[in-house]
């Protein structure tokens, strides 16, 4: 298996339009984040979790010639904006594009792409074919198990996401006992820290660090960073030997 960090950054991504920081206007590469979504790529699956709206520029920067699903996490636009352009694969591969959802999020979708799922269908548009994901129900994709994991972004639930020895999870604040239960054992351990000041709906770095205190991972990478955070290269040297900064393009295998 390998996966691939699409996106790592928050909801405005880095830079942020028209921030004057120094984070949002350094040259480092580390420092320029789209949105957060992830790629997995096996030998009969290749699965992106979450669509964002920089969704276009990720498939053509990683050169994705094939796509069985997207799953979603939640209906956030800075998680599901770019699902129009599903399109391209619909064309190539000849195929409706199967999308894993809790009800909630489906009917998110619905509102949001409603052209998609109109009685009428307009030429050319979207074609989806949408799956329910329930909780404490895994679900496959051509042979890749998925386990939901119940965290809480604030107070709107959402779901990460185990598959195989990985366990992705991005905007939570607060994970129940028992969903802590599924993360144990994991060895990679991608999670959302989005800056060091205390946040109403997202991990802290110091709270993202006290889940991986928790967990014990073999490795952690910490995801849907904002500009506030600071400098990569500067967290980075803050951080436990095992405890990574994600970037846009890093790839690691299982």
């Amino acid at each position: 298996m390998k996966i691939t960090f699409l996106g790592t950054g928050t909801s405005q991504g880095v830079p942020v339009i028209a921030c004057p920081c120094p984070v949002c206007h350094s040259n480092d590469p580390h420092d320029k984040r789209l949105r957060s979504s992830l790629l997995i790529e096996t030998d009969t699956a290749n699965v992106v979790i979450d669509s964002g709206p920089d969704f276009r520029q990720q498939m053509l920067r990683e050169n994705v010639l094939h796509l069985d699903a997207i799953v979603f996490t939640h209906e956030h636009k800075d998680h599901i904006a770019g699902m129009d352009d599903i399109r391209a694969y619909n064309f190539i591969q000849k195929k409706s594009m199967d999308i894993y959802a809790e009800p909630r999020v489906q009917h998110a979708l619905k509102r949001e792409f409603s052209y998609v799922f109109a009685e009428y269908k307009y030429p050319g548009i979207p074609q989806v074919t949408l799956h329910t994901i329930e909780n404490n129900h895994n679900f496959h994709i051509n042979g890749l198990e998925f386990t939901p994991i119940r965290v809480y972004h604030y107070r709107l639930p959402i779901f990460g996401f185990r598959f195989g020895d990985v366990t992705y999870i991005t905007d939570a604040k607060y994970i129940p006992a028992a969903e802590m239960e599924k993360i144990k054992g994991t060895r990679f351990l991608i999670l959302n820290a989005l800056r060091k000041k205390k946040h109403l709906t997202h991990f802290t770095l110091e709270e993202a660090l006290e889940v991986v205190r928790l967990i014990r991972p073999e490795k952690a990478y910490f995801t849907h960073i904002s500009h506030q955070m600071g400098f990569h290269r500067e967290v980075q040297a803050e951080l436990p030997e095992n405890v990574f900064l994600a970037y846009d393009g890093l790839s690691l295998s299982d």
